[in-house]
């Protein structure tokens, strides 16, 4: 019973450092452009990207071939993970202004 308390322990706390390991990516909407406009990551390693929107509407982060899409507040900021992804280009955009804010992810 102890030997399974102390695994179950251990492996939560490999969990938490893993956690500590997700590199952290900023990416800004303000007047209804992505900055930066190009991000590159890193293959094969989950990614946090935190999506700020400084415009005082409400914008949106979708990417079909990321399968993302999340609303992103006016004023607001929001959480968007990444599961490893192979290398290449992965476009992103804006829903809400789909023709002026677009981005893209690329993955080497």
């Amino acid at each position: 019973m102890r030997q399974l308390l102390a695994t179950i322990i251990m492996t939560g706390l490999a969990g938490s450092a893993y956690a500590d390991e997700v590199p952290v990516i900023h990416l800004i909407l303000k007047d209804h452009v992505f900055s930066p406009q190009e991000l590159t990551v890193p293959a094969g390693q989950k990614i946090k990207l935190l999506v700020k929107n400084e415009n005082a509407t409400a914008s949106e982060f979708e990417s079909y071939e990321l399968n993302r899409e999340k609303v992103v507040p006016a004023n607001s900021e929001i959480t968007v993970f990444l599961d490893p992804l192979d290398p290449g280009t992965y476009p992103f955009f804006d829903d809400f202004n789909r023709d002026t804010t677009k981005g893209r992810i690329v993955v080497k």
